[in-house]
């Protein structure tokens, strides 16, 4: 919930309300603390989506061997350590939201993959060799200019077009 009689949070309420039923995927840019999971919870729960999951991942806090196994999910002897099937990170958020919170701290190969499922909007678990079809809205989350960051090679502005 918001709190606040300021004209700038009645604009964000409204702003919200708005996009909520857009059904679009979404960037939010803030500083930190500033709100921004609040707000994603707020567009999937005034979306058609809020009978679905609100999934939220922190980009910058898992180490870059566990990431793809975290988003994606993998098959029962897909590496060392993986004596079952697990769902990812998106599979989980089909017919809801998946909020990708510090997207800035997203590894540069998974970036790659997530424009792939932002494109095609089917992922593959890892150790399998079929896609599976999802149907969730990203709604993704950042503190830093990713525009400054793309041109310091430190993130691929391409993994989000189709967000911004």
């Amino acid at each position: 919930m918001l709190i606040g009689r300021s004209p700038q949070m009645q604009q964000l309420r409204k702003m919200i309300l708005n996009v909520a039923d857009t059904g679009a995927d979404v960037l939010i840019y803030g500083e930190t603390g500033c709100g921004k999971e609040v707000v994603a919870r707020m567009l999937h729960h005034w979306s058609t989506r809020r009978q679905g999951q609100f999934v939220a991942l922190n980009c910058a806090g898992l180490p870059e061997t566990l990431f793809e196994s975290e988003i994606f999910g993998h098959e029962a002897g897909a590496f060392t350590g993986a004596v079952k099937k697990r769902i990812g990170k998106i599979e989980h958020a089909n017919g809801g939201t998946l909020f990708l919170d510090e997207i800035e701290g997203m590894p540069s190969g998974m970036q790659v993959k997530l424009l792939r499922v932002l494109q095609e909007r089917t992922i593959e678990r890892l150790g399998a060799n079929q896609l599976i079809p999802v149907n969730c809205r990203v709604i993704a989350a950042t503190k830093e200019d990713l525009l400054r960051r793309s041109e310091e090679h430190l993130f691929r502005l391409d993994s989000i077009s189709i967000i911004v």
